[in-house]
């Protein structure tokens, strides 16, 4: 599990994923800012998990999730909500809290692959 797909409309905290990230060893292989670009992608890119922000400029990123699930990719949620959207197969996922450092960022990857 290396491609990762970020879906985060602030771009500072793309940015800042991203670069994180690749510390990590994984490879951002797309991005999007809001809803509309991320159901494309999430639908046409490949890539092996995903990194959902809850809220995407109003937005719940819930249909992302729904997509994912249909096409069998893993995907935690970042959020500063503190849990995931209503409705969310969250139970089974790593939610990642706003703000949160490497550490728990490489914690949370971990979990997402045993997933």
């Amino acid at each position: 599990m290396k491609d990762i797909f970020i879906v985060e409309d602030d771009a500072l905290i793309a940015m800042l994923l991203e670069d994180m990230l690749g510390d990590l060893g994984y490879r951002v292989c797309a991005s999007a800012p809001d809803l509309e670009r991320a159901l494309a992608t999430a639908r046409d890119s490949e890539f092996d998990a995903a990194i959902l922000d809850v809220s995407l400029a109003g937005h719940s990123s819930l249909p992302v999730a729904k997509l994912l699930d249909e096409r069998g990719k893993p995907y935690l949620y970042a959020t500063g909500y503190g849990s995931a959207p209503e409705g969310s197969s969250a139970g089974t996922l790593p939610i990642l809290r706003k703000p949160f450092q490497l550490s728990e960022l490489e914690e949370a990857m971990k979990r997402l692959a045993e997933v």
